[in-house]
């Protein structure tokens, strides 16, 4: 079954995050997604705090950008994570925007590389192994977590080039697509990842999470509109929706037509209400979708 999540956008402050949780886990929502973008709020800390506040709702991250966190202390995060509250965190990681790499002083020279030893040694990680790594960005001497998940969780990557997409599909538990991704970027996007998938696991489930860019209410089309226009992607065709639960549910049905298994409701980085968008996503758009 295809879930119906909402980001909650970092552009609201912190501080509202409590009535957001609540509100998802009290409407039924499936999954309420956290992104760490710079200079905003961090990943691990609003998920630990969702999660807490919440009983059923997963929490989703996505993503962490891997250049800016070492890549045992990300498995030490996630792990006493998925200890405190088993199978409820979705984790997806990715190399970041590079301009805000940059900015850090943490860019590197192939962000493809590094996403998959990253990959590789998270995963090892995660699943109890003892390993030592020598690759060109990740490194490892003999480590090991002490308290690593009773079951390693699903790892997630975020991709949007094709090479970047094989790697992903070679190396990762899932997609996460931009909300800059029509419902033909997604059939692309879903066969170079399934074709990528080893021999071995081209038979089991790959979750492909898409998130879409959504508004509701009065001025919702102008919204949606201005921040595409904001952000430079108005000349990218079909992607954005404002209207309705009907409007809104067909739009979502499309693209779970077009291979999704996750889509993410994204509301408008000025959403003028946060609460009541959690609130309409699930009890009008997802009875719609289901």
């Amino acid at each position: 079954m295809t879930t119906l999540g909402v980001v909650f956008r970092p552009q609201q402050p912190p501080e509202r995050l409590r009535d957001v949780v609540r509100a998802a886990d009290e409407s039924g929502l499936d999954e309420l997604w956290l992104w760490e973008d710079c200079f905003l709020e961090g990943g691990i800390a609003t998920a630990a705090a969702a999660l807490a506040w919440s009983e059923r709702v997963r929490v989703g991250v996505g993503v962490l950008p891997v250049p800016l966190r070492n890549v045992a202390v990300t498995a030490m995060e996630l792990a006493t994570l998925e200890r405190m509250f088993p199978g409820r965190g979705i984790w997806g990681v990715g190399h970041g925007v590079q301009d805000w790499m940059g900015q850090v002083g943490e860019r590197v020279a192939s962000p493809i590389t590094l996403l998959r030893e990253y990959l590789d040694a998270l995963r090892a990680l995660l699943a109890g192994q003892r390993i030592t790594v020598k690759g060109r960005y990740v490194r490892l001497d003999d480590v090991a977590l002490d308290w690593p998940p009773s079951a390693a969780p699903p790892i997630l990557a975020a991709a949007t080039g094709p090479r970047t997409l094989s790697v992903v599909g070679e190396a990762a538990d899932g997609v996460i697509l931009t909300s800059s991704t029509p419902a033909d970027g997604i059939r692309t996007a879903a066969g170079i990842v399934r074709a990528a998938r080893p021999e071995a696991l081209a038979a089991q489930p790959y979750p492909i999470v898409v998130y879409l860019l959504a508004a509701t209410g009065p001025g919702a089309a102008e919204r949606v509109a201005a921040e595409l226009r904001g952000e430079g992607r108005d000349t990218i065709p079909d992607i954005g929706v404002a209207g309705d639960a009907r409007a809104i549910a067909d739009t979502v049905l499309r693209w779970i037509e077009a291979g999704a298994t996750s889509v993410v409701l994204q509301p408008t980085g000025d959403e003028p209400d946060p609460v009541g968008f959690v609130r309409f996503a699930a009890e009008q758009v997802r009875p719609l979708v289901s």
